[in-house]
């Protein structure tokens, strides 16, 4: 049986779940005593200046203004999308307890997959759609009281 760790995506989607479960946790201590809102805000401004480090120091630079507009267009969505998701995100941790929002938010494993089937059409294999399956069941027995 080969694993998917000998993939170069896998090691990048690895360290991202890891900094993802310590987004959770760092947040959950730093929304004490703070709107989500104003936390949602710093949190983006922050990223935003790591990003721009990032992007200078590794000569990635390029004017953004000769993209073209499909990619401005689904970009902007994106960013929407995400900041609807840091909201709904920080809410939820400032109300529940991480171990049990955590789980829930990553539904969006799921999420990603059928969309990914209705609008992108890929097409994941059986024993891809039974670990799919899996995920969706996991987030449930956690959501159900």
């Amino acid at each position: 049986m080969a694993l998917a760790a000998g993939s170069g995506w896998f090691a990048w989607a690895l360290a991202s779940a890891v900094f993802a479960a310590l987004t959770a946790i760092f947040a959950k201590v730093g929304l004490q005593g703070v709107d989500p809102d104003l936390a949602t805000l710093i949190r983006t401004v922050i990223i935003l200046g790591v990003l721009a480090v990032f992007v200078l120091a590794t000569g990635k630079w390029v004017n953004p203004l000769g993209l073209a507009g499909r990619t401005w267009l689904f970009l902007t969505l994106s960013a929407v999308a995400t900041g609807a998701s840091w909201v709904c995100y920080f809410r939820a941790l400032q109300m529940g307890d991480a171990s049990k929002v955590a789980p829930v938010d990553k539904f969006s494993l799921v999420l990603v997959a059928v969309f990914a089937f209705a609008f992108l059409g890929e097409r994941p294999s059986l024993r891809e759609w039974a670990g799919i399956v899996m995920v969706a069941a996991g987030v449930l027995t956690l959501a159900i009281r």
